[in-house]
């Protein structure tokens, strides 16, 4: 395994992806790669919409900040990716563009509507990866 991509957003399930992709990177002597998701609001039909304006880039790029911060702590080197789009098909892409090995994303309990709307990303990073997916609990 050379490359693990962790897609991390500051919530409690993406420290806990995090600290595990850490874990292995260092493990593994794996490059880690840290992506962030700016979404983009939803139009009509397949259509997308502009960006979240509670969610901007901006608050992104700090994420990377605190996620790459905590790699060097650990002794790591990651490198950063900020990414624009609906974050499971963003995750997943970034993963294919760098070659990722390993995608490793957190995962919180949903509610029955949620799952059934399919707003999951984590499931949606399963079914679109072409590499292996750990899903942290």
């Amino acid at each position: 395994m050379e490359r693990i991509l962790v897609g991390y957003d500051e919530t409690e399930s993406s420290e806990r992806a995090l600290e595990r992709a850490i874990e292995l990177a260092n493990a593994f002597g794996a490059e880690l790669l840290v992506a962030s998701v700016a979404p983009v609001l939803e139009g009509a039909g397949r259509s997308v919409g502009p960006l979240d304006p509670l969610d901007m880039p901006e608050k992104h790029s700090a994420e990377l900040d605190h996620a790459k911060a905590k790699a060097t702590a650990a002794g790591l080197s990651a490198q950063t990716v900020l990414a624009v789009g609906h974050p499971a098909e963003a995750i997943v892409e970034v993963a294919r563009e760098r070659g990722a090995d390993m995608i490793v994303v957190g995962t919180r309990e949903l509610g029955f509507f949620s799952r059934m709307l399919g707003q999951s990303t984590s499931e949606a990073v399963t079914h679109r990866a072409q590499c292996d997916v750990l899903i942290v609990h």
